[in-house]
């Protein structure tokens, strides 16, 4: 079980999902009057608590605003005290979506804090699925975990441990790459990008295979940038600062590998994750320079820091290689896609229409936002080199696009999805700024749909 669920209702709290204004006067005795004396009407994030005869809590009123958006439970995970609850009263809104959010206020990154605190916890009725929620829920912290551990103590040599981790437990197999041996083994630009780093920190090509080799191949890809300084092309201070998060697209992979092993989907799985740190010494790539690639294709740099993209299009194609049905990209690409979508919608680039139609499908089924955008065939020309096949920036305008095109150059697969995701948030829904999932459940609720 989860670490905020629970199975059992005894003794818990009674929680009321209350919309803007929804009647109270129903849901126990003395509702209406706290209600009205708190000037509670069911805003959201608003908060009332009753206590019983004896001082201990009972009752708790929840503002859920317009009763579209089931994270807002976040902001009342993340405030109650340590205890049992239970959602009391229909709220209009699936449990499934609820217990999203509930868990999504109820982590806690305190692997480096001298005090620990215990999180509140929601019962799972009898007629939910406790499986697949707690599954849901288990590999999103693992996510999170995986973005909020500083680059100390996360190096590519620690992603892929958590991968041979996660791979002994569903009984995967799993392969590394490492350092030269890439040169050997044809995977250029995975080694320019992360030879500047320290020897313990050395590029590398992690590969987990897992499942049915019968059954459809299915294929993830993840950026793995450890730590971004920028390269040769620095980061300024304040966008350096959270760089630990740039292998958030691999923490989306290795999550979605985690449930798709957990719920026994019928798939070949093939996960890759390159993975390294773009650091800065005397060997490190530099603009101007022209990479080869696994693709054939050469790589003019024109910006260090647009170096995921580098390292993403030689591992899409030896994921091509595999021949998948279905072909998923995530990545923390762009500063673009920010600026286009803002931090929560995730940007799904794929010229599959029946593909995109799933994942919005998804989407809605998990209460997960994306938002398609398009993979603009003309912008391909701001892409162009007059001395290699493609350089590897795009310019200043659309550069969300522009990066998509880049992958898309090193992708052939029946079928491709790119995502391009923050893996990140700041403090909003009293839910603490760090690592979080973005377009994760909707991907993973079209992969349920599309393999069952």
């Amino acid at each position: 079980m989860h670490f905020c669920f629970a199975s059992s209702d005894d003794r818990a709290v009674n929680v009321y999902l209350v919309k803007s204004g929804g009647r109270v006067s129903d849901l126990f005795p003395q509702a209406e009057a706290l209600a009205k004396a708190h000037g509670f009407e069911g805003a959201k994030g608003s908060i009332v608590y009753a206590n019983d005869a004896d001082g201990a809590l009972e009752h708790v009123l929840f503002g859920i605003g317009k009763g579209k958006d089931a994270l807002v439970v976040a902001a009342l995970s993340a405030k109650l005290p340590e205890g049992v609850y239970k959602i009391a009263a229909d709220s209009g809104m699936s449990f499934a979506h609820i217990a999203a959010g509930w868990a999504d206020g109820a982590y806690r990154f305190d692997r480096y804090l001298a005090r620990k605190t215990e999180a509140p916890k929601l019962v799972i009725p009898a007629s939910e699925d406790a499986d697949a929620i707690n599954r849901e829920a288990t590999a999103i912290d693992h996510l999170r975990n995986l973005v909020n551990t500083p680059a100390q103590d996360l190096g590519p040599q620690d992603i892929q441990a958590d991968i041979e981790a996660l791979g002994k437990t569903h009984g995967a197999g799993v392969n590394a790459i490492v350092g030269d041996d890439l040169l050997a083994q044809n995977y250029p630009m995975i080694h320019a990008v992360g030879r500047a780093g320290d020897a313990d920190y050395a590029p590398r090509l992690v590969h987990l295979t897992w499942g049915d080799p019968s059954h459809p191949k299915l294929a993830l890809v993840g950026k793995g940038v450890s730590f971004d300084s920028g390269g040769l092309n620095i980061k300024p201070g304040g966008s350096m600062r959270i760089m630990k998060k740039d292998m958030g697209g691999a923490a989306h992979v290795i999550a979605l590998a985690e449930l798709i092993m957990g719920a026994k989907l019928p798939v070949h799985l093939s996960l890759f994750v390159p993975t390294v740190e773009n650091a800065i010494s005397g060997n490190a790539f530099r603009p101007g320079d022209i990479l080869q690639s696994r693709k054939g294709l050469t790589v003019e740099i024109d910006n260090t820091d647009a170096e995921g993209r580098l390292i993403l299009g030689d591992a899409l194609t030896r994921a091509s290689e595999v021949d998948p049905d279905m072909l998923i990209d995530f990545a923390t690409l762009t500063g673009a896609a920010r600026v286009a979508l803002g931090a929560d919608l995730a940007p799904v680039y794929t010229d599959d229409d029946a593909l995109a139609a799933e994942i919005e499908a998804g989407s809605v089924e998990s209460g997960d936002p994306v938002w398609r955008m398009p993979l603009w065939a003309p912008y391909r020309s701001d892409l162009s080199s007059p001395i290699a096949d493609i350089v590897n920036s795009g310019g200043g305008f659309g550069g969300s696009i522009t990066a998509g095109l880049f992958l898309k150059e090193f992708v052939s697969a029946k079928r491709w999805v790119h995502m391009d995701v923050w893996a990140w948030r700041k403090g909003k829904y009293s839910r603490p700024e760090g690592g979080a999932a973005c377009g994760l459940r909707a991907v993973w609720h079209m992969l349920q749909a599309h393999y069952r």
